[in-house]
């Protein structure tokens, strides 16, 4: 599932593909873009805050767009087209000068604002998590302002930090040793943010490294907690646990653990 170092390298890709090239034709697939064509502008980069792609275009124009849950990118080279069968999901079409051809599909929240204006559209959402300048104090600042807040569930609201995913939160609930019930006033937020930091970096830019949390990329031993319901906990053999997510609520979604390993409260009773 995206998340911040899924969209951060899907951004590195997407900048080797068409960097610096200009659009030849353009093609927006929702109504309230129909009508807008960015033929012409030359694409200057591809930048991010959490699971937000910010494609910027010569003459101060961004086009943003969020992956949610299934949203992705595709190229293609010169002459060639996506398969029939996925046209339809199709909703971004940017073909360059040299012939190669980007395609959105399943793309949410799709809006053009000016690149001077990009606040508009990710200006709510807390210090992202792989920028350079990570402002870590006004992140841990946020994490704090809800001290009874579940440690899963503040991690997930990306208002607070920008670019944990469920995968993360709950692998760094593990890591962390709390269960994802704990207040996050009773964890060691510092801590927190940084080793949050540090994983999705490592996480977006090492190879062999991407969503690896517990340092071996073997078949089913690549996650603590994260998929294992029914398993054996990798450090103590403890049976892993698992909760449904509650519907339409992000701050809740699956939820993985350790009883043994991260002690603490029980889910509370719905």
């Amino acid at each position: 599932m995206p998340e911040g170092d899924s969209v951060h390298k899907l951004a590195r890709r997407l900048d080797r593909a068409l960097r610096g090239r200009t659009v030849a034709r353009s093609d927006l697939r929702v109504p309230r873009l129909a009508t807008r064509d960015l033929a012409g502008r030359e694409v200057l980069e591809h930048a991010t805050h959490g699971k937000h792609l910010l494609t910027r275009f010569s003459g101060d124009v961004t086009l943003h767009s969020h992956l949610l849950m299934d949203g992705e990118w595709s190229v293609t080279r010169p002459g060639r087209q996506l398969p029939r069968r996925l046209q339809p999901d199709v909703r971004v079409v940017l073909e360059t000068t040299e012939g190669s051809t980007a395609w959105g599909l399943r793309l949410h929240q799709l809006e053009l604002v000016a690149t001077s204006q990009e606040a508009q559209v990710v200006g709510h959402l807390g210090p992202d998590l792989l920028h350079d300048d990570l402002d870590t104090a006004e992140a841990v600042r946020r994490l704090r302002a809800d001290p009874e807040v579940p440690l899963v569930s503040a991690m997930l609201d990306q208002t607070k930090v920008a670019g944990l995913g469920n995968l993360w939160a709950n692998e760094l609930a593990f890591v962390l040793g709390r269960s994802p019930w704990t207040p996050v006033g009773e964890v060691d937020v510092e801590r927190l943010v940084t080793l949050a930091a540090r994983a999705l970096r490592h996480s977006a830019t090492v190879p062999g490294a991407y969503q690896v949390t517990t340092g071996t990329g073997r078949r089913g031993e690549s996650h603590w907690v994260a998929g294992r319901q029914r398993r054996p906990c990798l450090r103590c053999g403890t049976v892993v646990q698992m909760v449904d997510e509650v519907p339409n609520d992000p701050a809740n979604r699956r939820t993985w653990w350790c009883p043994h390993c991260q002690p603490g409260p029980a889910r509370p009773a719905r």
